[in-house]
């Protein structure tokens, strides 16, 4: 899972037991307050190769809170992980800085400038906002990108790293890319264009890591209703379950390092793909173990609370649509569905889809027809139906 800003703003105690028991590598910056810490998010991807052994996950006691740390850092101590690129933007005259990707929709599609015309939203220029699953890359994301684009749409790509999560001096640098891309998001609705069009937004969100970074963006959108007003409409690929559930935390972890996952890319061969049970069994149960003590510390909790508060009761008034699978091994379908019934009963417009079979974030290549369909469909929902009010 993923929870963004400064996760752990910890408190004196706790400063005091990391500081006095953990030691940074040499190659890390020095770790100035564990306010600079991120807790990692949950979800499905690991980029690199892994060389873990049996010994390195073994957990034969509950860890205390300072081993905690080393014990969790340690699962990843031999992995090769890529780092990220820095891309053009097509949006800007500058180059990007690696915060997010830009993809303009072509210009020979309805007129290119993010027209949504086949969708009944002409006369507004729009962006998808894409926010990858935890350890996804662009190259994971780039067939919705198309598919985006093609429909004349454009598009922009935001992903974590595993190391953003998992290395104590990286959850600063997260929490800045998280608010950059923020104050990119704001900047770009808030431009005046030339011919008088309405600049709107869609997120589209993968697993509880992107679920939980758009719950930090709303979070920073706070006291910016014009801005909310432009949301057209949000979707939720793999995610929204609940982000304290330590077995979801443990499950994501675990297919995030071991490189798990399922995508929309598939680069490797079978025999790099699959991982011996017996390691990602003691690698479940040590997280499983050391979770729970993770998610108990008061900052950890309140953080996380802050960001459910705004994901659940102060969603923005557009329409949600749920796209999960019974087959989902990551983020349970039961607690999908518990998290849609509770929309529902707030008076929400939610529409929701069960792939039945398809594994975690890969209903879109397990069933592309369907996929496609249900989005058709609700981008339509989202730009014929009325705005309903702001709460």
């Amino acid at each position: 899972m993923e929870a963004t800003a400064r996760i752990l703003s910890s408190s004196a105690q706790n400063r005091r037991l990391l500081l006095r028991k953990i030691t940074v590598k040499p190659d890390s910056r020095p770790l100035k307050s564990t306010s600079e810490l991120c807790f990692p998010f949950q979800n499905a991807v690991a980029s690199g190769e892994s060389s873990l052994s049996v010994a390195r996950v073994r957990c034969s006691s509950l860890p205390t809170k300072a081993n905690l740390f080393k014990s969790l850092f340690s699962l990843t101590s031999n992995f090769r992980l890529e780092g990220s690129a820095v891309h053009a933007n097509p949006f800007r005259s500058k180059p990007n800085d690696g915060v997010a990707i830009w993809n303009r929709a072509p210009r020979s599609v309805n007129g290119g400038l993010g027209n949504a015309t086949a969708f009944g939203g002409e006369g507004k220029e729009t962006t998808v906002v894409l926010l990858g699953w935890l350890g996804a890359k662009a190259k994971h994301l780039r067939r919705y990108v198309e598919w985006y684009n093609s429909r004349g749409i454009n598009a922009v790509t935001f992903t974590v790293d595993v190391r953003d999560l998992l290395r104590l001096d990286l959850g600063r640098r997260l929490e800045r890319r998280i608010a950059e891309f923020g104050n990119e998001l704001v900047n770009w609705v808030s431009e005046k264009e030339d011919d008088g069009r309405e600049k709107c937004l869609v997120f589209h969100s993968f697993s509880n890591t992107g679920w939980l970074v758009y719950g930090a963006l709303l979070e920073s959108f706070v006291g910016k209703q014009d801005l909310v007003e432009k949301i057209k409409g949000c979707i939720i690929d793999s995610g929204g379950a609940d982000p304290l559930d330590t077995k979801i935390w443990a499950a994501g972890f675990t297919a995030a390092i071991l490189k798990k996952r399922s995508s929309t890319v598939n680069t490797e061969s079978n025999s790099q793909k699959k991982e011996p049970l017996g390691i990602e069994s003691l690698m479940l149960s040590s997280l499983e173990k050391l979770f729970p003590i993770f998610l108990d510390f008061p900052d950890v909790n309140k953080r996380l609370t802050k960001i459910i508060e705004k994901l659940y009761e102060n969603h923005p008034p557009c329409p949600q649509l749920y796209l999960y699978s019974s087959g989902d091994k990551v983020v349970p379908s039961h607690s999908v569905e518990f998290r849609i019934q509770g929309q529902v009963k707030m008076g929400r417009n939610i529409h929701s889809f069960n792939f039945g079979t398809s594994p975690h974030v890969d209903h879109f290549r397990s069933f592309p027809d369907l996929y496609t369909s249900q989005l058709h469909n609700f981008l339509q929902e989202c730009f014929t139906s009325k705005q309903q009010e702001a709460l």
